[in-house]
């Protein structure tokens, strides 16, 4: 009798490309790999019928939800017009609740409005503006990987992130956190399988920690 093949949809971070995902290999005999790349929003579009509109490149149900930061919180939206296998979110949140405060304060006084995304759009070369070699390294990442800078996606994906207003954690969620992750401390974190030493990019550089890991906890052998 041939194994039976799980069909796995990634979605990136903000503004990120699905090249994210290149370092990712899982077995292939289990498993198939699909990437959703970001779309441009439409003028008020809800995150709703965003997610919506991205479960229409989804052809095959019942399968694995995989979500990187605000890909996180949007595998999150698109389950709930979808029947899924597992939904698995890495460096995200599940919940408003796990916010860090800096967000839930630009909520509140609408400080993300005020981002200069307009200009970030405009950035063509990261490198020019890094200095040291910590700097140019991650300036080098960002121009490689961070692709989507369309100002109406950025304004609209910020203004997503800082005001998603889910209460309750979807059961079953599984939860993939680095203890380093300075864009959403674990500290607000609860209840996650925990990356030592991780950081909020470490799907691109500690592709090998997944490789090895992400089978056994999509058969609840890892937690």
């Amino acid at each position: 009798m041939s194994q039976e093949v799980s069909h796995v949809y990634f979605v990136p971070g903000m503004a990120a490309d699905i090249s994210i995902f290149e370092f990712i290999k899982l077995p292939k005999e289990e498993y198939i790999i699909h990437t959703l790349s970001w779309k441009i929003p439409y003028k008020n579009e809800s995150i709703q019928d965003y997610a919506k509109r991205m479960c229409e490149e989804v052809k095959y149900r019942n399968c694995i939800l995989i979500g990187v930061s605000f890909g996180g919180i949007i595998v999150q939206e698109m389950s709930k017009c979808i029947d899924v296998k597992k939904i698995v979110i890495i460096s995200s949140v599940k919940n408003k609740h796990e916010l860090p405060k800096r967000i839930k304060i630009a909520r509140k006084t609408k400080a993300y409005k005020l981002l200069p995304t307009g200009v970030i759009s405009k950035i063509s070369n990261w490198e020019k503006l890094a200095f040291g070699d910590f700097a140019k390294k991650r300036a080098t990442m960002y121009q490689k990987y961070l692709s989507m800078k369309d100002k109406r996606y950025l304004d609209w994906a910020i203004k997503n992130i800082v005001c998603w207003d889910q209460e309750e954690t979807i059961e079953g969620i599984i939860h993939i956190h680095g203890d380093k992750d300075i864009v959403f401390p674990i500290v607000n974190i609860k209840k996650c399988i925990v990356v030592d030493k991780g950081t909020h990019v470490m799907i691109v550089n500690r592709a090998r920690w997944f490789n090895k890991n992400l089978p056994k906890i999509f058969k609840g052998n890892l937690s």
